[in-house]
């Protein structure tokens, strides 16, 4: 047969042409191995979903790298050059990152946008450097996780910022000068185991001396008196705020009736009604500051539970069609937004609230003090409501996340606009006397903003009752409702209102505040009473040290400005090893002034007491501990007996009255110590100040309505007694 000649040669091309195919695959390069490190797995697991499989996305949990617990660790004489060590328990952490960067072609650091985070990735390109010196290291950042800023971040790399990491290195250097110094001086003057710190020392300092005015007010009765006036079927409640022509100044329940008296069967009209309208401007995207104070004040949310909500959303959340970072950077001081995200939200609200925002886009001014690293907190995509991710959250992260969206949304919305009624009904008794009763009200006559704000819609979107009165009608006083009140002093700080002030004064920065609350509370110098922050009796005592001997340094203004100046070392305007020189020279010599002239109070603080040890009979003293005061045997060590201190004796058998705690969540009460054969119980803690009436104990109340005050335990005495005391328990329960 034979063989066509065209057949030959396609048969004879075919195996060629697999074989040129099979050589260009074996030439053909693999892809290049990229290793990311970030900070949390939260967020690796998130970020790995977003690249493709070249990438190997590992966390190194934080600082790897760090000065060492046990000693100073800084060269003072070598301009203040830090011994940095493994932190202890995490060389496992490096050794495997240090192994997976010999296996990639690049190594990229994405730690955090911020000091903290660009000495972690300065820490681990030094380290990886050491063992594999010829692995190019890459330094990306974003300020929200989601893919477009990863790829983004990804395919621009760039290098660390050096001044960054300096300025974490002055802070780092000049907060261990401060620890390490003062704090042996306390345990060799005070007590053992006690410490203090640059920033929070100022923050103790504000705690203690709003204390300092708690203690100090004295409150003052005084009285109100509302009355129900009836305009055909409808009932509207005023209050009186003008007798005989000037403002009231009710001091007893007595002139409070007699006013009543005069003016119950007296002819009441209508004097005069005031309309006026109010633009209400919406609020700016949330900083880091206000975030927390929001949470605070709206959700009840202490200052850590705000940040660990926010880190949460921010390193990303699985919403069904995979893990998404929720919300940007939550560690910021600006409320400046990207042009990306401004116009995102504007389409978003032109497609579901067309009209209701403005023709450009609403810029808000950046602070003064504002660092404007980061954008404001918001939501990385408008479209993800909080009714469409609801079900993927926890509640509290709902919460979190509702107020954040709608604070963005109504951000970029036109003003609400509000109307104001105000009415004044005037008394005329047959005495010639004459009272004003005023009745006021609001509306909204524009939503604006409103329309998006449901966890943080205000008083002004819910309004009140808006009297339909004309000027010149006859109404008829129906009822009149006198009330007690007592003047209110300062409040103690709480986690939003420390904030705040922390801000104002420039302690502190937004990576800053909630640690600066949660080290205080957990150095048990402060402790928190419905909400408020209580100096204990140890942390005044450190306060009042510290700012008898170092007043400079726990000055407001004197920490504002070294934050001043760690902002300046960032900014590369001054060495860092400058500016601590300049604080150490006279802060080295006051502490070696103060540890030659102070007495030691060591001991000091110990008080003989009348109580004897039921144990063995030996006298017990009052000492300091880690909570307070307690009540200690002098046979220590053979005898360890310890008790509480009695704070009052008890009103129904003379026992003493202590400090107890209930079983489970620990919610501390008052009771006697001779339960169960008295049951005296109270949820008010006992002053040492006796009652001027009846000669026994007062307590601190505090309500939401009233705040908190002094009053006497004795339910059947009036002194600094409202109407709506219940009474203590004076039996079990």
């Amino acid at each position: 047969m034979a063989i066509d000649a065209e057949t030959v040669v396609k048969t004879e091309k075919k195996p060629r042409a697999r074989s040129r195919a099979k050589k260009e695959v074996l030439k053909k390069k693999p892809e290049k191995k990229i290793l990311v490190i970030v900070e949390s797995p939260a967020k690796a697991k998130t970020i790995e979903k977003y690249l493709g499989p070249s990438y190997t996305v590992k966390a190194s949990m934080g600082h790897l790298i760090d000065l060492p617990k046990s000693r100073l660790a800084i060269d003072v004489d070598n301009n203040f050059e830090p011994e940095y060590i493994t932190v202890r328990g995490r060389a496992k952490i490096l050794r495997e990152l240090r192994g997976d960067a010999g296996k990639a072609d690049t190594v990229l650091l994405a730690s955090d946008n911020d000091r903290e985070g660009e000495a972690i990735a300065w820490h681990l390109r030094n380290a990886i450097t050491e063992k594999h010196g010829d692995i190019p290291i890459r330094r990306i950042s974003f300020n929200e996780i989601t893919p477009a800023a990863i790829r983004d971040a990804v395919a621009s790399p760039g290098s660390i910022d050096e001044s960054k990491v300096n300025a974490q290195k002055a802070r780092r250097v000049l907060d261990r000068l401060v620890g390490y110094n003062l704090s042996p001086l306390l345990w060799k003057k005070v007590k053992n185991g006690l410490s203090a710190g640059r920033v929070q020392s100022a923050a103790l300092r504000l705690i203690c001396e709003r204390e300092k005015e708690v203690e100090s007010f004295i409150p003052e009765e005084f009285w109100t008196l509302e009355a129900d006036f009836r305009q055909g079927k409808t009932t509207y409640t005023a209050q009186l705020v003008s007798w005989q022509g000037k403002k009231p100044e009710l001091k007893n329940e007595a002139q409070v009736n007699e006013i009543i008296e005069k003016i119950k069967n007296a002819a009441c009209v209508v004097a005069e009604i005031r309309e006026t309208d109010k633009t209400l401007r919406p609020r700016p995207p949330f900083t880091t500051s206000q975030l927390q104070q929001t949470a605070a004040n709206r959700l009840g949310f202490i200052s850590r539970k705000t940040m660990q909500l926010a880190q949460q959303l921010y390193e990303g959340v699985n919403i069904g069609e995979g893990r998404v970072g929720l919300i940007t950077y939550m560690r910021t001081d600006s409320v400046r937004i990207s042009q990306i995200a401004l116009e995102e939200v504007r389409g978003w609200l032109g497609q579901n609230y067309p009209g209701d925002f403005p023709e450009k886009a609403i810029e808000y001014s950046v602070g003064k003090k504002a660092q404007d690293a980061h954008e404001a907190i918001r939501p990385t995509y408008v479209s993800y409501t909080p009714d469409s991710v609801k079900d993927y959250l926890t509640r509290d992260q709902l919460r979190l996340y509702t107020i954040i969206w709608e604070r963005f949304v109504s951000s970029q919305m036109n003003s609400a606009k509000s109307r104001s009624l105000s009415a004044d009904i005037r008394v005329s008794p047959s005495s010639g006397e004459e009272g004003i009763f005023r009745i006021s009200g609001s509306r909204l006559i524009e939503k604006g903003f409103y329309k998006v704000l449901k966890l943080l819609a205000s008083k002004e979107e819910k309004g009140n009752v808006y009297p339909s009165f004309i000027e010149g009608e006859q109404v008829h006083a129906d009822k009149f409702y006198p009330e007690q009140h007592f003047t209110q002093g300062p409040s103690r700080y709480t986690d939003a209102s420390i904030v705040k002030t922390l801000e104002e004064n420039g302690i502190g920065r937004p990576s800053t505040y909630a640690p600066i609350i949660s080290v205080l509370l957990d150095r048990y110098y402060v402790t928190r009473s419905n909400r408020q922050l209580v100096p204990t009796l140890l942390g005044r005592l450190i306060n009042d040290m510290l700012v008898e001997y170092f007043p400079r340094y726990v000055d407001t203004a004197f920490t504002a400005n070294m934050e001043t100046k760690l902002d300046e070392v960032e900014e590369s305007a001054v060495k860092w090893p400058d500016m601590i020189r300049e604080f150490w020279d006279p802060f080295k010599d006051q502490v070696d002034e103060v540890g030659k002239t102070l007495e030691s109070f060591k001991g000091s603080l110990d008080e003989p007491t009348d109580h004897v040890c039921e144990k063995c009979g030996k006298p017990m003293v009052k000492k300091l501990g880690r909570f307070g005061f307690f009540l200690a045997c002098t046979g220590f060590p053979e005898c360890r007996n310890t008790k509480s201190i009695p704070l009052a004796k008890c009103p129904k058998c003379g026992g003493d009255v202590v400090a107890r705690r209930t079983k489970g969540r620990g919610k501390e009460f008052y009771g006697c110590t001779n339960y169960p054969d008295c049951d005296f119980i109270s949820h008010f803690k006992p002053i040492d100040q006796k009652c001027p009436k009846c000669g026994q104990f007062m307590v601190e109340k505090y309500d939401k309505k009233n705040g908190a005050r002094k009053a006497c335990i004795n339910p059947d005495c009036d002194y600094l007694h409202s109407d709506d005391d219940g009474d203590d328990k004076h039996d079990g329960e």
